[in-house]
């Protein structure tokens, strides 16, 4: 659930605010709106297999090995998408720390 919870209150509206900037210039855009597309529709796959895994009832063994098997995969597409959009992103849009900031912050 957390990483749905990121994506959706965190990923989602930056891409939105990202895609606006290029509203008068759609050529510089890039492929930005296909991949932020594409970030959504996964996200929505991944909501669909947490539902189904809970849905199965109350075997939590079998409700584990399912996101484990199933859900993981479907996470790390996620997570790939969502590091190339960071890439695309304007850093003060970014909602979450970079890792560069993670690693580094206490140098400065």
């Amino acid at each position: 659930q957390t990483l749905i919870q990121m994506v959706k209150v965190g990923i989602m509206p930056a891409c939105v605010r990202d895609l606006a900037k290029y509203r008068d210039f759609p050529s510089l855009a890039g492929n930005r709106q296909s991949l932020y597309t594409y970030i959504a529709g996964e996200i929505a796959k991944l909501e669909k297999l947490v539902a189904d895994a809970h849905a199965a009832g109350s075997d939590m063994h079998a409700e584990a090995t399912y996101l484990c098997d199933t859900g993981k995969p479907q996470m790390l597409v996620v997570r790939n998408l969502v590091d190339q959009a960071e890439a695309m992103l304007e850093s003060g849009l970014y909602p979450y720390p970079s890792y560069e900031t993670l690693l580094y912050s206490h140098h400065h």
